[in-house]
């Protein structure tokens, strides 16, 4: 838990501010969720393993609540009853505080967090992946940070074919899911030798180690055949034609390794990373079944942006922290009675100008 005053927290305002203008740029409508909900409602959106990381406590009927830990599934729940009859697709965006109990960690010890996201819900069209890459782009680019991020491009079904293929149970899932993330290549590869040959085992293991450009997928798709990947893959190829159509190479990586901890992602999963922060900056993904648990099937993409991670990147460099309006002079008035004192200040301020007022006995 931290507090912000001063250039801190206007730098912090600004940072807000930028994102959701983009995100009315591009005709995303705000929403604001309940800070306090349901625990059940995270259980069914973020999976029961990272639902419990929130902050949970009963009310004085015994319903067990939670402070809000994932902004998503408050608004997944939102589309698939409150705005159940608008037209499709919907475009929300939002700036809220997540709360979740963190393991000790130098990386990510905040309990509390803002964070500031947009969610393109009803289409499964591809333009709404790329709709929602294009927006964290402008973002970034926006708050000055360009050449100072990438953006890793995944796909859970890579992941999940393997999975498939080696016939995991959920606790082996579990454990290769958690060396790939830790990048344990040795690790993996004895992990995987009672399920594969040798020489399998040990290509998936150096295929998962560093990301790339077009080079990974072309990689991957030669040594990984089983259908589920192959369509990942496939869909990953296209989207990374995209990326190369609009010049946006350098900005992006394909990281087949970095897998979410989430269990909504379905499709697509991305992760932001930003210079001079030693955690991600955000990320999001593809989740097509999310909505599916609160009463509606249907599709959707979208993705947050971590405010303090970028907050901390932007003033890390002074170069690169965006201007905040310069502190401007006070009128300092003082003196009469405190009715002419108010018709004094209210003048002031009437025209726009900043305005200190001296009570009596303040030096």
């Amino acid at each position: 838990m931290r507090y912000y005053f001063g250039a801190e927290a206007r730098l912090r305002r600004h940072v807000e501010d930028t994102a959701m203008s983009v995100f009315d740029g591009w005709s995303y409508e705000e929403i604001t969720t309940p800070s306090v909900d349901y625990y059940s409602l995270f259980e069914f959106g973020m999976g029961h393993r990272e639902a419990r990381r929130a902050f949970r406590f009963t009310d004085t009927d015994g319903r067990m609540l939670a402070l809000m830990p994932d902004v998503t599934s408050s608004v997944a729940r939102a589309a698939s009853t409150l705005l159940a009859r608008r037209a499709r697709p919907l475009r929300l965006c939002y700036a809220g505080r997540v709360f979740r109990q963190q393991p000790p960690s130098h990386a990510q010890w905040r309990r509390e967090s803002e964070q500031v996201g947009c969610e393109h819900i009803g289409s499964m069209q591809d333009v709404a992946d790329v709709e929602a890459l294009a927006i964290a782009v402008e973002v970034l680019k926006r708050l000055r940070l360009d050449g100072r991020f990438s953006i890793t491009l995944n796909d859970v079904g890579v992941f999940n074919g393997v999975a498939e293929q080696l016939a995991l149970d959920p606790d082996g899932r579990d454990q290769m899911r958690r060396l790939i993330d830790v990048r344990d290549a040795a690790e993996l590869r004895r992990f995987l030798a009672p399920h594969t040959r040798d020489e399998e085992a040990c290509s998936f293991a150096r295929l998962v180690q560093l990301p790339g450009k077009s080079e990974v997928l072309a990689d991957a798709t030669r040594l990984i055949k089983n259908p589920r990947s192959a369509a990942a893959l496939g869909r990953l190829g296209h989207l990374w034609g995209v990326v190369e159509s609009l010049r946006l190479t350098d900005q992006f990586e394909v990281d087949l390794g970095d897998l979410s901890g989430l269990d909504y992602y379905t499709g697509l999963t991305f992760k932001i990373y930003v210079e001079g922060v030693g955690s991600r900056a955000g990320g999001g993904g593809r989740y097509d079944t999310l909505i599916a648990n609160f009463g509606r099937s249907e599709p959707a993409v979208g993705f947050v942006l971590d405010l303090d991670a970028i907050a901390q990147a932007l003033s890390q460099s002074s170069g690169l922290a965006p201007a905040s309006e310069p502190e401007r002079t006070a009128e300092r008035l003082e003196g009469g009675d405190t009715g002419t004192l108010f018709l004094r200040a209210l003048e002031h301020r009437a025209g726009g100008g900043r305005v200190l007022l001296n009570v009596k006995g303040e030096a």
